[in-house]
């Protein structure tokens, strides 16, 4: 029997997001720390595995009410199920003949749920790597992305962006230009440019999380894609000034600027705070982070953050501040 095991990190925006959904830029990076991780193996008939991560019992009405809001009807199950009907229809345009082995799948994960770690995105992506091997089908590394994004705007009626996709694909530190001269189509969807970057030119870096429970990540994005599709003049010229930064950003990153990276990610929060709303518990996190001379941002839609710190003893007085809010510390493995 043939055994596949696929793994997909989770990811923070380290600059520039939200701004890879607005036609920007963005620079992000893996957490290995933390991953989805899919097995695929030979099987009579096609078949999902429920996993411990999609409850079915619950302690209260309130309790599957509350899950039901944070993980959808079916947790990762709907992202398998609509990962494989892609995939599918993607071989089909390409007349790319799959044999006719049948399959049982199953996934698991200790990416924090909704934290903003790209979750959702990482089973996908282990998915699409599981099925790709099993059927032994080569799809284009920067087209990859495109198709795991599909799964969700597509299939799934989310609102996400390419980034999360794009870095968990690259793995590693990434710059990803969006821009609508640097788009490109190709297999019928759009792909942007993407570059890896030497993350052991970046200074230290720290992500934070909140132990408690988080937000969706539509919360933040449909009122914002809302608003920039009406031509919300705050939006669009945030999106752009988001670009810039990002700019800014890799020309630090690239010539050991730390203090001027250090401005950027701060930045970065501070034009994104103009245009969304964000809950006190997680402005508590960036202030809580900036009091002790680190540099903060959200690493995706809330409720976890990143940002570069000094030396030893400001790591351990970050741990102190942001543990004294329920948040957990971590050096990520980039």
């Amino acid at each position: 029997m043939e055994i596949i095991r696929r793994r997909a990190y989770a990811r923070a925006g380290f600059v520039g997001n939200p701004s890879d959904g607005y036609h920007g830029k963005t620079i992000a990076m893996t957490i290995k720390q933390f991953f989805a991780e899919v097995t695929l193996y030979d099987w009579p008939k096609v078949e999902i595995v429920w996993s411990d991560n999609d409850q079915s019992s619950f302690q209260s009405i309130g309790e599957l009410a509350e899950d039901v809001e944070l993980h959808g009807y079916y947790g990762g199950v709907r992202l398998i199920k609509a990962t494989i009907k892609r995939f599918y229809e993607y071989c089909k345009a390409k007349n790319i003949t799959l044999h006719d082995r049948n399959f049982s799948i199953r996934y698991s994960t200790s990416i924090p749920r909704a934290v903003g770690m790209a979750g959702s995105s990482a089973i996908i992506v282990a998915t699409l790597r599981s099925l790709m091997d099993f059927y032994h089908v080569s799809v284009p590394l920067h087209v990859q992305p495109s198709l795991a994004l599909s799964v969700e705007t597509i299939e799934l009626g989310i609102p996400a962006g390419l980034q999360d996709r794009v870095v968990q694909i690259y793995e590693g530190l990434v710059a990803m230009d969006f821009a609508e001269s640097s788009m490109s189509i190709e297999d019928g969807m759009e792909c942007g440019k993407y570059e890896r970057l030497d993350s052991s030119m970046l200074p230290p870096v720290y992500i934070a999380y909140s132990i408690e429970v988080g937000e969706p990540t539509y919360v933040v994005h449909n009122p914002l894609r809302a608003r920039y599709n009406s031509g919300d003049p705050d939006v669009v010229n945030a999106m752009k000034e988001l670009a810039l930064l990002t700019d800014t950003a890799r020309s630090a990153i690239e010539t050991g600027q730390a203090e001027v990276l250090h401005q950027a990610i701060d930045q970065n929060f501070n034009i994104r705070a103009s245009i969304c709303s964000i809950s006190q518990s997680h402005i508590n996190m960036i202030e809580a982070a900036r009091a002790v001379g680190a540099s903060a941002k959200f690493a995706g839609s809330g409720g976890a953050i990143v940002g570069t710190y000094k030396d030893e003893t400001m790591y351990q007085q970050l741990k102190t501040a942001l543990e004294k809010i329920h948040c957990k510390v971590i050096k990520p493995m980039i």
